[in-house]
């Protein structure tokens, strides 16, 4: 074999050492690693009760409207009756701010609703499970199916608790001004119109009724919203005559106005 030949043979030799070297690397080169997805989200625990706020009695409502701050140990009791309850805490100006409902009615479930008392500022809270007697049972098992119904029905509820703030409130009604329909038909250049009016308060006693228009105040007429705003908080404390259209007709109440918190407190120094 020459030695052009032998040249030619190792060439050829090392270019396929070469090729098999890089093959095998190629066939041994480490596979690109998977993503591995990352994990499902944690779902948060699910409540075992459901807190219901009552309408316009939001937190920020609350806030503007309480008497006193948040204690740090509500008063939580058993309840006999939701609409009995309701009335006689009425009656000391405590307004309801919301209702709790509870698949249980063990000791974490009590639990769940002083936490819920804490976490919304309750002063007072109810607490209601249904009795041995079956009389009882069945007319407190209809309030308490009413309380926890909501759009989607009815949901199993073992436990109703009920929470209450004391707000601060001298006459006791929602009102709004009158629209320019309302003005034309009663004739009156201004007034208010009564909304919701709270059980036990000077409102209810004096048998205002919700869509009662308030067209006068001791006489003088009432302007709108802000004017009668006014005009509760001057007399404060008094009794005063409004002069309301219902049905058309113009009637005199007699209204007991109460006093706020703190101007009692500053009346008595």
């Amino acid at each position: 074999m020459s030695i052009l030949s032998i040249v030619k043979f190792r060439r050829c030799a090392v270019f396929l050492l070469s090729a098999l070297v890089l093959g095998g690397c190629a066939w041994f080169r480490r596979a690109p690693e998977r993503e591995v997805p990352a994990g499902a989200p944690e779902q948060a625990a699910v409540e075992p009760g459901r807190y219901i706020v009552t309408p316009e009695r939001g937190a920020d409502v609350v806030a503007e409207l309480r008497i006193a701050p948040p204690p740090q140990t509500p008063e939580i009791a058993d309840g006999t009756g939701i609409a009995a309850d309701q009335g006689k805490a009425n009656a000391k100006s405590f307004v309801r701010i919301g209702t709790g409902c509870h698949r249980d009615s063990d000791a974490a479930a009590r639990e769940w609703v002083q936490r819920m008392a804490l976490l919304h500022g309750a002063e007072k809270v109810f607490v209601y499970v249904l009795p041995a007697d079956t009389t009882a049972a069945a007319k407190l098992a209809v309030e308490m199916t009413a309380a926890c119904s909501s759009a989607a029905g009815p949901s199993p509820t073992a436990l109703v608790a009920t929470y209450y703030v004391r707000f601060k409130l001298p006459f006791g009604a929602q009102f709004r001004n009158l629209t320019a329909d309302e003005k034309q038909k009663l004739g009156v250049g201004g007034g208010v119109q009564i909304g919701k009016v709270v059980d036990g308060t000077p409102a209810s006693a004096a048998n205002l009724r919700n869509g009662d228009f308030v067209l006068k105040f001791n006489g003088t007429a009432v302007r709108d919203l802000g004017d009668f705003r006014q005009m509760l908080r001057t007399n404060m404390g008094k009794r005063v005559t409004l002069t309301i259209s219902r049905d058309g007709v113009q009637v005199d109440r007699m209204v007991r106005l109460g006093v706020l918190a703190a101007e009692s407190r500053d009346a008595k120094k």
